[in-house]
């Protein structure tokens, strides 16, 4: 049975570390906070009260709970004082030296049956443990930033971990309302040996010019829900901070994923760390501010003229989902949309299916019967290719197949007037392929709806090495005019979004692969630890584990990259039948 722990010691008052000892305060225990002089002690002291402040003033704390608080917290500046702490956590900065230092200065002060731990997010706990006599007593105890807010904890075991000192700390984490995961010693642990990676792929995609700062985070954030875009959580993080974590993961794994992108290290140099100098990939109104100025990456306000072309009729060839989605949101904006489905019954069928979309708009309060009835009128379906011809746009939505799609191209080459522009909805074809099955590639451009379109906010605009600029703003345009949030990239697998959130996605299945933790562990510690919306096997079961193989097989194909191929257990699991809810089993068992 663990042992209840009474009194706990803080050394580092940071940011972090304040945060800490607040949690601690606040459920209760005796805290004996440690800093390096009496300057930088007061510091922490204010860092708790700011943070206890906003708590009274939202009414998450009441005055007389927040001076109780205090009354538990004494401040030092001698690890002497810490003599009689049950626990001892160590939050200074990431540097290997200084916390040895500190631990085996801690070692000949502490109780013999004192927990010492560290909150390391990147170090490895065991060779900090050894520069004590008592490693067996030794264990990583991961908060996350801000620890009074989020509620995962990461408990770091070594190889010598006592099994009673984990419990114990496990144990002291529930008492403070956090959710705790034990995870082996291994660079990164489990949530950023996830998160850096895909972290230092952004990076690498905004150094090459693939993407701007802006449509790279707006992706992430509009096409998965996450949060906050990579570039601004790297400067909320600290690129220093990020480059450490890289590096040690790098010389660890030696995964070249891992290997910090080379901006990363030319603006540590620089000084530009983030939020906390007031520059890093962004530029803040001043240090330690979340408001970002413009500066002289900012990209030209939408009022800035640029030549379109003008559309006032869309065609829509499909019908699918994603097609159907397609002409609610264009004839929505207010063009003329023309839709190509094969055969009578499908074409009645794509407008059974707007109607239907479209009254439940109407019964949800989102659109008036008014709306609806001219959005309808804006709408013709037809089974005649040939009638494409007066169209302005035509975006093609029919299925991932490259010969149905450049079929399909060529049979527009023919149809559609001069001018006018071919737009494919593929999430993973080159888009190039099918610009050069016309005469005409610098009309084509890729326009990649999310599902369901009326929905998501977020349009990828795909320009080959051919399209013609005039023709890649007028579809971004029409995306401005839908509501939607247009973003730019070039014509390579994944373009933005899956180029990035796949990886993620197969770096979680080889961790759950080596046995390094469960499912749930890794879910925990992706939704909780980093706010993500959904957890990694969760959301490869929602996506499917089919859908999610062929899209990473395209991107290994594409990149030639070895940390890209696919994890051997999801190609088990998809060669078995087992592909995520739609199969009812994946990941986890969705039978019952």
């Amino acid at each position: 049975m663990a042992r209840e722990l009474k009194t706990v010691g803080v050394v580092g008052l940071g940011t972090m570390g304040a945060g800490i000892a607040e949690v601690f305060a606040r459920n209760g225990l005796t805290v004996v906070g440690v800093e390096r002089d009496d300057e930088a002690a007061e510091r922490g002291r204010g860092h708790i009260q700011h943070s206890t402040d906003r708590a009274v003033k939202r009414g998450k704390l009441s005055v007389e709970d927040q001076q109780a608080l205090f009354d538990r917290v004494t401040f030092a500046t001698s690890i002497e004082a810490l003599a009689d702490c049950d626990l001892v956590i160590e939050a200074v900065i990431e540097r290997l030296e200084l916390k040895r230092e500190i631990f085996s200065a801690l070692d000949k002060v502490v109780r013999e049956d004192a927990i010492l731990a560290t909150n390391t997010s990147s170090l490895s706990v065991t060779e900090i443990s050894v520069a004590t006599q008592r490693p067996r007593r030794v264990v990583g105890m991961h908060f996350f930033n801000p620890a009074p807010v989020q509620e995962f904890v990461e408990v770091i075991r070594t190889v010598v971990t006592e099994p009673d000192v984990v419990e114990d700390v496990l144990a002291l984490a529930r008492r403070l309302d956090k959710v705790p995961v034990v995870a082996a010693d291994r660079a990164g642990f489990i949530a950023n040996a996830l998160l850096f990676g895909y972290l230092n792929h952004a990076v690498s995609m905004v150094e090459s010019r693939y993407a701007t700062r802006e449509d790279v985070d707006a992706a992430m954030r509009l096409g998965c829900g996450y949060p906050m875009g990579p570039l601004a959580l790297l400067d909320l993080i600290g690129l220093d901070t990020a480059y450490e974590i890289l590096d040690t993961m790098y010389k660890q794994g030696r995964n070249r994923l891992h290997a910090p992108a080379p901006i990363l290290k030319q603006m540590v140099t620089a000084g530009l760390l983030g939020r906390k100098t007031g520059r890093g990939f962004y530029t803040y109104e001043a240090p330690d501010s979340p408001l970002v100025v413009d500066d002289e990456h900012t990209p030209p306000s939408d009022g800035a003229e640029i030549a379109v072309r003008p559309v006032k009729q869309v065609g829509v060839v499909g019908s699918g989902t994603m097609a159907v989605g397609i002409i609610e949101v264009c004839a929505k904006a207010g063009y003329d949309v023309l839709y190509v489905a094969r055969g009578t019954e499908k074409v009645d069928r794509v407008r059974a299916g707007l109607e239907r979309s479209l009254e439940k708009g109407v019964q949800r309060g989102k659109l008036s019967s008014e709306e609806r009835d001219a959005t309808l009128r804006r709408t013709t379906g037809t089974a005649k290719l040939d009638d494409l011809a007066s169209v302005d746009l035509v975006v093609e939505a029919v299925v991932e197949e490259l010969s149905v799609k450049q079929a399909l191209f060529e049979t527009f080459d023919e149809i559609c007037k001069p001018g006018a522009i071919l737009a494919t909805t593929t999430s993973s074809l080159p888009v190039i392929d099918l610009a050069m099955a016309t005469k005409r590639p610098a009309d084509v451009v890729g326009l990649h709806f999310f599902n369901p379109a009326p929905v998501m906010k977020l349009v990828e605009v795909v320009s080959t090495v051919s399209t013609l600029p005039d023709v890649a703003d007028t579809v971004a345009a029409l995306a401005v005019a839908a509501g939607k949030h247009p973003v730019r990239c070039g014509d390579r697998a994944g373009f933005i979004v899956n180029a990035l959130l796949f990886p993620y996605l197969n770096d979680a299945v080889r961790m759950l692969e080596a046995h390094y933790a469960g499912v749930d562990d890794i879910d925990a510690a992706m939704k909780l630890g980093c706010r993500l919306p959904m957890g990694p096997f969760e959301l490869l079961d929602v996506v499917g584990l089919d859908i999610s193989l062929a899209i990473q097989r395209t991107l290994y194909l594409e990149f030639r990259e070895p940390g890209f191929a696919p994890a051997p257990l999801l190609e088990h699991l998809v060669t078995a039948g087992y592909l995520g809810r739609k199969t009812g089993r994946g990941f986890r068992d969705y039978s019952n």
